[in-house]
């Protein structure tokens, strides 16, 4: 009765004899962000001039259905590195480190480092430059690669004169810089360039080893100003045209005052038409140049001799409006907001090139690469493990994703430190519902409901439209399931 056993045995010990020592058996990870980057990509049905995303999809899952837990940068990225939820690690911010609620949390990078893995971070993949701690030192293997460690916002760095800006800049600073800027300069001139180099120079690096590698881009993020090769890839007569009304029926507390691209407020800019031109253009550019330092970092996997035990993942942090709803920048529960683009492409997969509809959150990432590296679980995960889906992209896991998002939506910035309100939005596969609660009382003050056909649109909120009664219904249940109203 033991034979097979001692069969399977045998061939485990002769197989592991065929392999140099120094060649890892467990499969390395590729973890590619981006920031501020929405479903606008060519294999999203995207204008988007995006080649090296295009061939990463070719090998991947690409999940049309993915959404974040917070549409700002701070607490979507400790969510989806930690596997937690906001509410669970009470980060709905850019200022709290989300250690200081959470000291002791294990971290998806950290749970590989703890595992025998090589952890490596080049750019931005913990928000990490408004606390004393900068990201994370514990979750990595060596100091992390931080993308402006040396120089300003973004500012170009280029030997000699700098060459002129042919944008019109913005009519405001970005900071310390130009809100739209096109300049003649290499890649290198800015982050994602130099992010680019160093992911390249660190797989190299650790290539022989089990390894982690996370590498965060900066674009699409404001400003845009990527080189000017990449705004000549478009024509912006031909970039989609804005539609910027906003859902009727829509409560005013959905929407918030875009202080991020047109300014604080006293201090703010009209946009003119030719301005919404330009910011949409630069949007798109950014994203062409992102790609672009994708690509390098592609190819070097691919020279390397790991690509073949390497799982690659790409995904953003949240998503953005581009003047859509008279909204710009993140900090909405609405469908552009809340939907990001997820690929995960898995050696040798059997489902490669293909997309899935299944319903996934940026909390599952962790949960599925732990699994698909043998790691043992993490305690208190609360993400769904997605390996049925990337083996059947008609498989689903999940009846809905949640997002939410507090107002103000900087309310860390006013001095009450505290929201006034939360939303929370449950995605099912036919509609979003999100209700807006008074974070003293936890009264629900308004509702929104928009159905799968009008998304991204969301032309008109339908919160009582009788032909949706069940859809809503059924969105009810599982959104109070997810955030319990509040028993005073």
């Amino acid at each position: 009765m033991r034979r097979p056993s001692i069969l399977l045995g045998l061939f485990t010990i002769a197989l592991a004899s065929l392999v140099p020592a120094a060649v890892p058996i467990r499969p390395n990870v590729l973890f590619i962000m981006a920031d501020d980057l929405r479903a606008e990509l060519a294999t999203y049905g995207s204008p988007a001039r995006t080649p090296n995303l295009d061939r990463l999809a070719r090998r991947a899952v690409q999940f049309d259905r993915a959404y974040c837990q917070q549409a700002v940068c701070n607490p979507s990225r400790s969510s989806m590195l930690t596997g937690l939820r906001p509410d669970t690690i009470r980060v709905w911010n850019n200022s709290v480190h989300f250690r200081e609620p959470n000291p002791d949390v294990t971290t998806l990078p950290l749970h590989f480092k703890e595992h025998g893995y090589v952890t490596r971070c080049v750019g931005k993949i913990f928000h990490n430059w408004h606390t004393t701690e900068k990201g994370d030192a514990r979750s990595w293997s060596a100091p992390e690669f931080l993308h402006y460690e040396s120089h300003g916002h973004d500012a170009p760095q280029v030997a000699g004169p700098l060459p002129p800006n042919l944008a019109s800049g913005g009519g405001r600073l970005y900071t310390d810089v130009p809100l739209t800027e096109c300049r003649d300069v290499p890649d290198e001139a800015y982050y994602d360039g130099r992010v680019a180099a160093e992911a390249v120079r660190v797989l190299g690096e650790i290539k022989d080893r089990p390894f982690f590698l996370a590498v965060g881009f900066w674009k699409p993020h404001a400003p845009f100003n990527a080189p000017k090769k990449y705004w000549d890839l478009y024509d912006r007569a031909k970039i989609p045209p804005l539609d910027p009304r906003r859902p009727a029926g829509a409560p005013e507390i959905a929407f918030h005052d875009a202080r991020e691209i047109l300014g604080l407020p006293g201090q703010r800019i009209t946009p003119t038409p030719e301005l919404v031109a330009e910011m949409r253009h630069g949007y798109f550019a950014n994203i062409a140049y992102m790609d672009a330092q994708l690509g390098k970092v592609l190819d070097a996997l691919d020279r390397s001799g790991a690509a073949d035990r390497t799982i690659v993942v790409f995904v953003s942090d949240h998503g953005y409006h581009l003047g859509e709803h008279t909204q710009w920048g993140k900090t909405s529960n609405f469908e552009l907001d809340a939907r990001v683009p997820l690929m995960i492409a898995m050696p040798g997969g059997a489902s490669a090139g293909r997309r899935t509809a299944a319903l996934a959150e940026l909390v599952d990432l962790f949960p599925t690469l732990s699994a698909f590296c043998g790691l043992p679980e993490a305690p208190r995960l609360e993400g769904k493990n997605l390996a049925s889906v990337l083996a059947n992209p008609a498989a689903t896991v999940k009846p809905a994703a949640f997002t939410q998002h507090p107002r103000p939506g900087y309310y860390d910035r006013e001095p009450e430190k505290v929201p006034k309100a939360m939303g929370v939005s449950v995605r099912t596969a036919r509609v979003r519902y999100t209700e807006w609660r008074d974070w003293k009382t936890g009264e629900t003050i308004a509702r929104e409901l928009y159905e799968d056909a009008d998304e991204p649109a969301e032309t008109r909120s339908l919160v009582g439209e009788p032909r949706l009664a069940s859809a809503q219904a059924e969105a009810e249940k599982l959104l109070r399931a997810q955030f319990p109203p509040r028993k005073n």
